[in-house]
């Protein structure tokens, strides 16, 4: 194989990172050694139906969502005189950030029945899954750099992928499993004292889905959670687009204190028994989801029809 070199050294590369923070996270909190290598496994594969969902574009092109956001980049939103960003930017960052985290989601998905047993397993668990998707995304970026403009180019991208971009992934994923994890193991004082504080959206959202109340709570987290994740993906990403890499900094400072906060929180919440321990509220893979929801709500308005 003619790239065999560049391929061997992407993953190489590739390694080195997710080595460097998996050892971190894992010497802070060991976790299940097989759970936590199908966790790394499902994260790295979940980048496959992306990937299938790009070469499906030269066979069915108005699946292309870049080119659907294409038709807003004469629409500009500015900041004052300080930067005007197209609303095409925004619109693609968006999507590339629900794609992404919806995949990693799954890849937790895939491997927790019933066995991430504390908001502390959650959200490891969704970092692990995190570096399996950055593992296989940088490999990706590796080799295609080192195609186009050779391994001397390699160095910078290297270092901004192994420090920024992949932390970048774990701040998103380890926020996203903390909502996961008090949606699966908040006890019910804990679930009435975040309902009385929710927002209005919230409670539009899931009265309009005619999701059960004994479910609303815990869809009500997950939703938060995940828009979270796909909102701080999407700023990530249009800083880069943007070339104001130098604002990644404080976001993701920003982020790593967010982060401490939830972690303190769930301290908070753990000492004063508000959360459960070695059982959930809730199933990892309840038989009712949104898509059962969507169903009804559109049953509902063809017999209103």
């Amino acid at each position: 194989m003619s790239n065999t070199i560049q391929i061997l050294g992407s993953i190489i590369l590739a390694t080195i990172p997710a080595l460097a923070w998996g050892l971190l996270f894992y010497l802070k909190r060991p976790e299940d050694r097989r759970l936590s290598v199908l966790t790394f496994l499902a994260g790295g594969l979940a980048v496959a139906p992306i990937l299938l969902y790009k070469l499906s574009w030269d066979y069915i092109p108005w699946l292309n969502a870049f080119k659907f956001a294409e038709n807003y980049q004469n629409d500009l939103l500015g900041m004052g005189s300080i930067v005007t960003i197209p609303l095409s930017v925004i619109i693609t960052f968006m999507f590339v950030g629900v794609i992404e985290e919806v995949m990693k989601y799954f890849a937790v998905k895939s491997v927790d029945s019933n066995k991430l047993l504390t908001v502390d397993d959650a959200i490891e668990f969704f970092i692990i899954a995190a570096l399996g998707f950055s593992f296989t995304e940088n490999i990706l970026y590796f080799y295609n750099i080192w195609l186009a403009e050779g391994a001397a180019h390699l160095f910078i991208p290297f270092l901004f992928r192994s420090g920024f971009s992949t932390f970048a992934h774990i701040m998103f994923s380890g926020i996203f499993g903390y909502y996961y994890g008090v949606a699966h193991f908040a006890k019910p004082i804990l679930q009435e004292e975040i309902k009385a504080n929710r927002r209005h959206w919230t409670i539009w959202f899931h009265k309009t889905l005619s999701i059960r109340k004994i479910r609303l709570f815990h869809e009500e987290k997950i939703a938060e959670g995940f828009l979270l994740a796909v909102g701080l993906h999407a700023i990530f990403n249009i800083f880069l687009e943007i070339n104001a890499t130098f604002l990644t900094v404080p976001f993701l400072v920003g982020g790593y204190i967010t982060l401490t906060y939830l972690f303190s929180k769930k301290n908070n919440h753990k000492k004063y028994g508000k959360l459960l321990e070695g059982s959930r509220n809730h199933s990892a893979n309840p038989h009712k989801n949104y898509f059962h929801s969507l169903r009804k709500l559109i049953d509902r308005r063809d017999l209103q029809n």
